[in-house]
């Protein structure tokens, strides 16, 4: 299964009364599709505020995106907790909903072993013919997922790619030097996504690209067709955007810069607030 190269980690729209609203999950797919050329999207991940959604929204979410993306793009739904059984119960019931992958975060707060991470994912592979990537976080989770771990589970038949967001380059190229053929490492952060193309890896899960994504895809171009100066250059250019959108807590910048692009898919759920107007001044000027 190929995810492209840039993956949109999308949003969920809300109403007025943080909601989910429907119409717009399906303008914003549109969107993302059309205007900013996501191959991939991952539905109801830590961008999407699944911490707030409920099971019930999570599996309308999957079944909503399938039916609004028409096979445009991939959809991979966000299914990871730190309950390996619950876990395992949503990804089948995700995997009824005509999804194309499943997205695993590692376990948060209960702060497993290497061992413990090991099974965890490896209990969840065994449940689902999805192809399944990982997802590595530890300043949110409280744990890394060290290389020699990920490189056992790429042994997985099914775990075919990681989303990394350590940050540790050095990580990254033992994961990518020595992990089997066909298996694909994403930079989970967007201002790492050149260095990470320089070191091997294949692509993005990104944030930015809801409103740079056609810009981000340049980039990646310009790489693989050998032209390091001009993707350079687009990485400077786009760096500013990179790293203002997580000035405050993720979605909430995102989502303002959504509406300056003319999709408002509403606010953020508590304990997330919204964007206050000097911060939105500060996004504004972004993108000007």
């Amino acid at each position: 299964m190929d995810f492209g190269r840039v993956v949109t980690a999308m949003v969920t729209p809300f109403d007025s009364n943080l909601q989910i609203d429907w119409k717009q999950t399906e303008k914003l797919i549109d969107y993302l599709i059309e205007e900013q050329q996501s191959d991939s999207l991952v539905v109801c991940g830590t961008t999407g505020e699944s911490p707030t959604l409920s099971e019930e929204e999570k599996l309308r979410l999957f079944e909503a995106s399938v039916r609004f993306a028409k096979g445009r793009c991939k959809i991979i739904a966000g299914t990871g907790s730190n309950d390996t059984e619950h876990s395992i119960h949503l990804t089948k019931k995700a995997e009824q909903t005509g999804v194309d992958g499943i997205l695993l975060v590692s376990p948060y707060y209960n702060k497993p072993s290497q061992e413990g991470l090991y099974r965890h994912f490896q209990a969840i592979a065994a449940e689902t013919k999805l192809p399944v990537m990982i997802y590595n976080i530890p300043h949110r989770t409280g744990v890394n997922i060290s290389d020699e771990t990920m490189l056992r589970l790429a042994q997985i038949p099914n775990v075919t790619a990681v989303k990394e967001s350590s940050g540790d380059l050095d990580q990254m190229t033992r994961i990518i030097a020595n992990a089997p053929e066909g298996f694909r490492l994403y930079s989970g952060d967007d201002n790492l996504t050149l260095p990470v193309l320089a070191i091997g890896g294949y692509g993005v899960v990104s944030v930015a690209s809801h409103v740079i994504g056609r810009q981000m895809q340049s980039m990646i171009r310009a790489f693989l067709e050998g032209d390091v100066k001009k993707a350079a250059e687009w990485h400077a250019k786009l760096h500013p955007i990179f790293r203002g959108l997580f000035r405050m807590p993720n979605p909430a910048p995102v989502k303002y810069a959504l509406g300056l692009h003319g999709v408002d898919v509403g606010g953020v759920r508590l304990p997330l607030v919204s964007v206050p107007e000097e911060e939105g001044r500060f996004i504004r000027a972004l993108f000007q």
